[in-house]
């Protein structure tokens, strides 16, 4: 890819984007530097759970999935996040995950294991906020306990 090369770019002229995952806000479905992604040009408005590729308004490209449908965009958060990217829109989406591949096999994102998967992490969310909160919390106690001692 050259310097002026954009994901936009490529995807309009290949049709078609292949890359391996970095970061770690997808985890557990993507693994950074070990899952290949497949992302084709998004086919009109995106559907709730769907995980498009977006560039942010600062210009950095982001794979999230979509908690919320509304009349002016989506509401976004990574699998591994607990930070919700409000007013996403349509102009800012690139194209959306179709599949990615494990360990040389592929998964479909539509699935049924997948479809299933999505919901039932986006279900138990609150669950997984609550652990969140609670880990955080024990930390600042032992810290605490630590430098009074």
């Amino acid at each position: 890819m050259s310097e002026h090369t954009t994901l936009e770019d490529l995807l309009k002229r290949d049709g078609v984007l292949v890359y391996k995952t970095r970061g770690v806000s997808m985890r557990p479905m993507l693994k950074q530097n070990r899952d290949l992604v497949t992302v084709r040009p998004a086919a009109g408005r995106l559907k709730k759970y769907d995980i498009p590729l977006y560039r942010r308004r600062g210009g950095k490209y982001v794979l999230h999935r979509i908690i919320k449908v509304t009349d002016s965009g989506y509401v976004i958060r990574g699998d591994n996040t607990f930070v919700k990217e409000r007013d996403v829109t349509d102009s800012d989406i690139i194209g959306v995950l179709t599949n990615f591949r494990r360990k040389g096999k592929d998964y479909s994102v539509q699935s049924a294991g997948f479809r299933l998967y999505s919901r039932v992490w986006n279900l138990i969310y609150p669950l997984r906020w609550t652990l969140h909160k609670a880990r955080r919390l024990a930390g600042k106690i032992k810290r605490a306990i630590k430098g009074g001692a």
